[in-house]
C-alpha cells in the first residue's frame, strides 16, 4: 500500500478550511464525511479514520453526534486506526469512556505541549514543542486501559488506546485558519485577547509549529503497519521497508 485510504470525519460545520487543511497534510486517499449534515461512512471499508475539530461540544444532544459517536465506536471495535483531533480527541476519548467537560476558560494561540517519548505518533518531535491550540473542552479522564501521552498546563494533549490516538492541538492548521479562527471568537473572548492571540500568529510560531506535523506522517505509516501486518507497535523502521 503507497496511499492508505482514511475516512475523514469533517466535524466542522463550514468545512472548507478543515477539508484543505488535512488534504494538503495527510499523503492519504481521503474519503469525506460531513458530520454536521448526517454524513457518516456506511461500512468500515477504511484503511483509517481521521476525525476533525468542531465548533460543536462532544456532550451536547445532536443527531449527528449521536450517529458519529455510533459509527465510531463500531469502527474502533472493527480495528480501524484512528486519529483525532480537537473535538476528534474528545470525541474518541468520550467513545470509549473518557471524560469531557468545559474547561470554563479557552486555551487559543500557539502554545508549548510536552509528550513523554512513547507514542509512535510523535516520533521524531522534539518532547517539547510548540502547537496551535483552540478549545473550551478537554478530556479530563482519559479512557479506562489509554496512556496520555502529551500535556500541558491545560490538561491531556494527547492520549493512546491500542489503535486510536488523540491530540488535543491543531497540527493541520495553517496562519491563514489560526487566525480566521482567532477572530471568530469576538462573541466569547475579548478584544484584547484576540489581538494578543493575532500578534502571535508569525511566521516564527508557525515554523516552530510545523514540527508536530511530522505527525501526519507518523499516523499514514502506523496505519500501512496494521494494514501490512495487523499489528502496530510504531512506524516501520528502515528495516521493515
Amino acid at each position: 500500500m503507497t496511499r492508505p485510504r482514511i475516512a475523514l470525519l469533517n466535524a466542522a460545520h463550514d468545512g472548507a478550511d478543515t477539508r484543505r487543511n488535512f488534504r494538503r497534510e495527510l499523503d492519504a486517499d481521503l474519503v469525506e464525511y460531513h458530520c454536521p449534515s448526517g454524513e457518516v461512512p456506511q461500512s468500515f471499508a477504511f484503511d483509517g479514520c481521521l476525525v476533525t475539530g468542531s465548533r460543536a461540544s462532544v456532550y451536547w444532544d445532536r443527531e449527528w453526534i449521536d450517529q458519529v459517536q455510533s459509527w465510531v465506536g463500531e469502527a474502533i471495535d472493527a480495528g480501524l486506526p484512528f486519529l483525532g483531533v480537537c473535538w476528534g480527541h474528545q470525541l474518541l476519548a468520550d467513545v470509549l469512556g473518557g471524560t469531557v467537560e468545559d474547561m470554563g476558560e479557552y486555551e487559543i494561540g500557539y502554545r508549548t505541549v510536552e509528550h513523554d517519548d512513547t507514542a509512535p505518533l510523535l516520533a521524531g518531535v522534539d518532547d517539547e514543542f510548540t502547537v496551535f491550540t483552540t478549545h473550551s473542552d478537554r478530556v479530563v479522564e482519559a479512557p479506562p486501559g489509554a496512556r496520555v501521552f502529551a500535556e500541558n498546563d491545560y490538561g491531556i494533549h494527547g492520549f493512546r488506546k491500542d489503535h486510536v490516538f488523540g491530540v488535543q492541538f491543531h497540527p493541520e492548521y495553517d496562519t491563514a485558519t489560526a487566525a480566521d479562527v482567532t477572530k471568530g471568537k469576538d462573541d466569547q473572548l475579548s478584544a484584547d485577547r484576540i489581538e494578543r492571540v493575532l500578534d502571535g500568529i508569525t511566521a516564527e510560531n508557525y515554523t516552530a509549529a510545523c514540527e508536530a506535523k511530522r505527525l501526519f506522517d507518523n499516523y499514514t505509516e502506523y496505519v500501512r503497519q496494521v494494514s501490512r501486518d495487523g499489528t502496530a507497535n510504531g512506524p516501520p523502521s528502515a528495516a521493515d521497508d
